[in-house]
């Protein structure tokens, strides 16, 4: 019993030792040391990789800024701003994630929900929100996603999720 726990050992030893030393290029042959030179040689530097989106955590300071962002385009748009509560069916509901940079210039307007029955709603909206760029400079907060929800109306009226009276219940 003891000679055979012995080789399956020096066999399991044997067989990390060897899948350690392996590496594969795309060909699936053995890469040699020139071809692992060559294909880091291609990888492309840190600043070429394509950065990750992340949505800000809602932390205090990223629910402050969201009224303050709200607060610039109930500014920019006062006649769009739907007046009281919104009604129980409201038309649209539409998820915007703004990306602003340190100084509130958007630099880019995404959706993470949209209306597949509304699907006029989502391009203005994008629309409005360049417009209204500038918003506030985010200060220490810096460049990030600003996400807010859209509560859009028939009329073609809105309120913003930080910013809402609610609902009515008929």
């Amino acid at each position: 019993m003891m000679a055979s726990t012995r080789t399956c050992a020096l066999v399991l030893s044997a067989l990390v030792a060897v899948l350690a030393g392996c590496t594969s290029t795309k060909s699936g042959a053995p890469a040699t040391s020139s071809e692992e030179k060559t294909a880091a040689e291609e990888a492309p530097a840190r600043s070429d990789v394509a950065t990750v989106r992340l949505i800000t955590a809602q932390t205090p300071a990223v629910r402050a800024y969201r009224k303050i962002g709200s607060g610039a385009i109930y500014k920019a748009y006062p006649t769009r701003i739907h007046k009281g509560k919104i009604p129980p069916l409201v038309y649209a509901v539409v998820v915007v994630e703004t990306d602003i940079d340190a100084t509130g210039k958007v630099v880019n307007v995404d959706f993470s929900r949209t209306p597949s029955h509304a699907p006029e709603v989502p391009p203005m909206i994008a629309e409005l929100i360049r417009k209204a760029s500038p918003l506030p400079s985010p200060g220490r907060l810096g460049a990030h996603t600003y996400v807010d929800t859209w509560l859009w109306d028939k009329s073609g009226t809105f309120q913003l999720d930080s910013r809402t009276l609610g609902q009515r219940s008929r």
